[in-house]
């Protein structure tokens, strides 16, 4: 790891707060592994952005290790991150450069997932889980693909718990919205109602999803709510980066899975940011982007 430098690249947040946090992350990281090169930069809404994070990155390093710290997989990991790590190869032509997955949505984000379920549910007193609905809170997104990988969180909580209803919304670009969600557990008879944000960090839309708590407390009075936090300090996201350090020997160069791909450069090109994981509507593709998604199940739930 001598001559490796490992780029944490996070989305950015217009809350300043939320950039502060994936610093003191970062921070945090740095104390586990002191002798690992540590950078961070963000895609937007930050002063540190990819280009610049990039090259200071390959400062002095035959080796860059780009790790996108974000929980889905959408425009900016699929189309913007791979670009910026082409340009950065021209201008490092002696720097080695590799990305790895995004965090994703398997079975390390679960376990952090229901471990916040867990604790909204000591905070209402345990209550029966057939009169608690379950409401996971995504921040949306126009890529079908990034969308799905939410609904499966959702699914695999349904088959690992008792609840009547767990139930997906987001905060914005798509629908449901929670306040749809909300007006339909509450007809069908939830007495309770567990909120629990799918977010690394906090920023403007923690801030709108604790107002839209409020409200819906006003609106229905006679339901227990419960809301939980963003989680990007649990240990298991750390954890969930090593592994990825760990597994950062990568086929082809250091390649992201869309790192390459003659249909995401023209997807580019014609200012297409709709790249599904499987290029859905791209005429000869014979490649599916799975993404790699090998989940063990060993539950015996057959998964339709």
């Amino acid at each position: 790891m001598n001559d490796t430098t490992l780029l944490l690249v996070g989305h950015g947040s217009r809350n300043r707060d939320g950039n502060k946090e994936i610093l003191h992350f970062a921070a945090q990281w740095r104390e586990r592994h002191p002798a690992w090169r540590i950078e961070v930069c963000f895609i937007e809404h930050a002063e540190v952005l990819l280009a610049e994070g990039l090259d200071r990155a390959a400062t002095g390093s035959r080796r860059v290790v780009v790790l996108p710290f974000i929980l889905n997989a959408a425009g900016h990991v699929k189309m913007e991150l791979p670009a910026a790590i082409e340009d950065a190869r021209a201008r490092h032509p002696g720097v080695d450069f590799g990305c790895t997955r995004h965090l994703g949505m398997g079975r390390e984000i679960l376990a952090v997932l229901q471990a916040q379920l867990d604790r909204l549910m000591k905070s209402l007193a345990m209550p029966d889980p057939q009169t608690t609905g379950v409401v996971l809170l995504g921040r949306g997104s126009s890529d079908a693909g990034a969308n799905g990988e939410l609904a499966r969180m959702a699914r695999w909580l349904f088959e690992d718990n008792d609840h009547e209803l767990v139930d997906l919304a987001f905060t914005g670009v798509t629908w449901p919205r929670l306040e749809t969600i909300v007006q339909r557990q509450v007809r069908l008879g939830m007495t309770q109602i567990c909120v629990v944000p799918v977010y690394l960090f906090t920023g403007v839309l923690i801030e709108r999803i604790k107002a839209q708590l409020e409200r819906l407390r006003q609106q229905y009075p006679q339901v227990a709510f419960a809301l939980g936090t963003h989680f990007g300090f649990d240990k298991g996201i750390f954890d969930l980066l090593d592994a990825r350090v760990a597994g950062a020997e990568l086929p082809e160069g250091g390649l992201l899975e869309c790192d390459g791909c003659k249909y995401r450069q023209a997807a580019e090109a014609e200012h297409l940011h709709d790249h599904s994981h499987t290029h859905t509507g791209h005429a000869g593709c014979g490649h599916s982007h799975e993404h790699g998604h090998g989940h063990d199940h060993p539950h015996e739930h057959a998964h339709a």
